[in-house]
């Protein structure tokens, strides 16, 4: 490998990707043979870009665990003849896939940016090519001969994110995402400004790539009026191995009998409870209200500020690995990639 830096774009789907045809006027996937047509100013940086895209490429709502792992896979392949990686996504679940390669990519020393946009690369008014000419700068950002982001992260409107700290919570805005409760990486001006404080610092050791997921688990929403039903049946679901309760404020729920008593007997047939709150900020604090003092009573696991896809993706990776309930209990509460603060 030369001293040029070096970075692999990886186009998955989505909207980023897209231009018009001009004969159909419909919205067709981006060849990268003429990305040079809509990013000329790429020609400009003094790096070496190589190119990777799914075939086929898929919309983010179609992204499931299966796809993480052929993406894991390529970046494991090509992980040590690049210097960064920037991932093109839907925005949908990009929040997912982010927290996915977090917990699949041990050990990771280089970056892995995802980006996408709300409109498509081919429209004038795009936010795509800001947020892919962002992603491969800060994809190539050294200091020292170390990358300054040596984690899995979102680039998105002029803000760079831990990975596994975002949610998507605008579907109209070009300032799609939120991290709720962890300061982001970087904001993009005139200046990158880089926050090292809040960055990981990088791994030396050998990228270590998880390819099992455990797809067993559901997401248990809690609302007013529930129905005993709808409850009974989610935790009584063939196969289910753990279940995330998104829970009220800090993490507090109904105190009526059959619901505390549905949930003790999922625990005592040894399914997972992860108490997961409903709100983009703030934690959860099992005990602090009488509302949520009998959920600790009974073993489900508090998980902090943790966001839903992080929760998600991190049980996968974790019952992925095979580790017995106890351990995966002990690793809920444990900060593995900087998705909570404990």
């Amino acid at each position: 490998m030369t001293d040029q830096t070096s970075i692999l774009i990886i186009y998955t789907g989505g909207t980023i990707g897209m231009v018009q045809d001009p004969k159909s006027g419909t919205l067709k996937p981006l060849t990268f043979t003429n990305l040079y047509k809509y990013l000329p100013v790429l020609e400009n940086f003094n790096y070496r870009f190589d190119f990777h895209t799914f075939n086929p490429l898929l919309d983010s709502s179609n992204m499931s665990p299966s796809f993480w792992i052929e993406l894991a896979k390529v970046i494991e392949e090509k992980y040590e003849s690049f210097d960064g990686f920037v991932v093109l996504h839907g925005s949908d679940t990009m929040a997912y896939t982010a927290s996915a390669l977090s917990f699949m990519l041990e050990n990771l020393g280089k970056p892995v940016i995802l980006t996408g946009s709300q409109l498509p690369i081919g429209m004038v008014r795009t936010d795509g090519r800001e947020n892919f000419i962002n992603s491969i700068e800060i994809a190539a950002a050294k200091e020292q001969d170390t990358p300054v982001v040596p984690e899995v992260a979102i680039c998105f409107d002029n803000t760079l994110y831990r990975g596994n700290r975002t949610t998507k919570f605008n579907a109209e805005n070009f300032d799609a995402f939120v991290s709720g409760n962890y300061p982001v990486l970087a904001d993009v001006g005139v200046y990158i400004r880089y926050h090292n404080e809040h960055i990981l610092n990088p791994k030396f050791k050998k990228l270590k790539v998880h390819k099992k997921l455990d797809e067993n688990i559901a997401i248990l929403k809690l609302f007013p009026g529930i129905n005993q039903n709808i409850v009974k049946n989610t935790l009584t679901t063939p196969g289910l191995k753990a279940v995330i309760l998104e829970t009220f404020g800090a993490g507090n729920a109904p105190t009526v009998p059959w619901f505390l008593d549905l949930l003790k007997e999922a625990v005592d047939k040894g399914i997972i409870l992860f108490n997961v709150t409903q709100c983009k900020g703030g934690k959860v604090e099992i005990g602090k209200y009488e509302t949520s003092a009998g959920l600790g009573k009974i073993g489900v696991i508090g998980g902090y500020d943790i966001t839903t896809e992080s929760a998600v993706t991190k049980l996968m990776y974790l019952l992925g690995c095979g580790f017995p309930k106890e351990e995966v209990e002990r690793l809920l509460q444990v900060s593995l990639r900087g998705e909570m603060t404990v």
